[in-house]
């Protein structure tokens, strides 16, 4: 490595010890060179920088946790994932419309729904339509929104998906995040399902959060929404009590703990 890349290093570095996260074409604004020599850049690094999606983080910061997959998430806060779903299913009025956001968190949503409910399920995540696949739910439509396909969290992505979410009428957009910061907003690891999410929360006619107390005040290397965008919020546990009140104090959407 030679003494400019040593230098534009550096120079990332402090940018992202200050932002979080970083566009892969702003770090090479910033430094005055092409998005190219910024990849080899941090090729030639000791790994220090990291780039996800084309945004660059930093590799050592227990903000942005290993890399997200489904399978290893599953089981975290299983029990408290379940009293989510149970709250936001109680949310859910006959004829309504869904749209159920990718990872693990809202994939016990429609089960718990009563059998015969008349609504419809909107999803761009393959685990949450495989779930609504395995239930005897026979007034239930779903609409599975396909594109290019990402294992590590089994949902699809592309400006398909953007689009079909675009032209439904949805009524109720349940939203999951992987870190939800009073200051910043809500956060998810994988950048293609930014678009996705802000999607359903634009144009639902109610967005609701939903993340148990592990994810509070937590950042992950891709922001999609501010607190402020959601109609309400639903956490658990006491760490979720004491949120509710900074929420509150901090004029934030209502949330509920369960």
């Amino acid at each position: 490595m030679n003494g400019r890349s040593a230098q534009r290093l550096e120079r990332l570095s402090e940018a992202l010890k200050r932002a979080g996260t970083l566009p892969l074409a702003e770090a090479a604004a910033l430094c005055g060179v092409s998005e190219m020599t910024i990849r080899r850049d941090i090729a030639a690094s000791s790994g220090a920088i990291a780039s996800f999606g084309g945004h660059l983080v930093m590799a050592d910061n227990p903000q942005f946790a290993a890399a997200y997959h489904l399978d290893t998430q599953k089981d975290r806060f299983a029990a408290a994932k379940a009293r989510l779903c149970r709250e936001a299913a109680a949310r859910v009025e006959e004829g309504d419309t869904l749209f159920i956001d990718c990872g693990t968190t809202l994939v016990s949503l429609c089960a718990q729904l009563p059998r015969q409910s008349n609504v419809t399920v909107v999803t761009y995540a393959l685990n949450v339509a495989n779930a609504f696949s395995q239930l005897d739910l026979p007034n239930m439509r779903l609409v599975v929104l396909g594109g290019l396909y990402y294992p590590a969290s089994q949902s699809f992505g592309g400006q398909d998906v953007t689009t079909a979410i675009r032209r439904l009428g949805i009524n109720k957009a349940f939203i999951s995040a992987a870190g939800v910061q009073i200051g910043k907003g809500a956060s998810c690891f994988h950048f293609h399902e930014v678009a996705p999410k802000q999607a359903a929360i634009e144009h639902a006619e109610r967005s609701i959060l939903v993340a148990d107390e592990s994810k509070l005040e937590v950042m992950r290397p891709a922001f999609f929404a501010e607190l402020a965008e959601f109609d309400a919020v639903i956490t658990s546990g006491e760490p979720g009590r004491a949120w509710q009140a900074r929420v509150a104090a901090a004029d934030g959407p209502a949330v509920s703990v369960v």
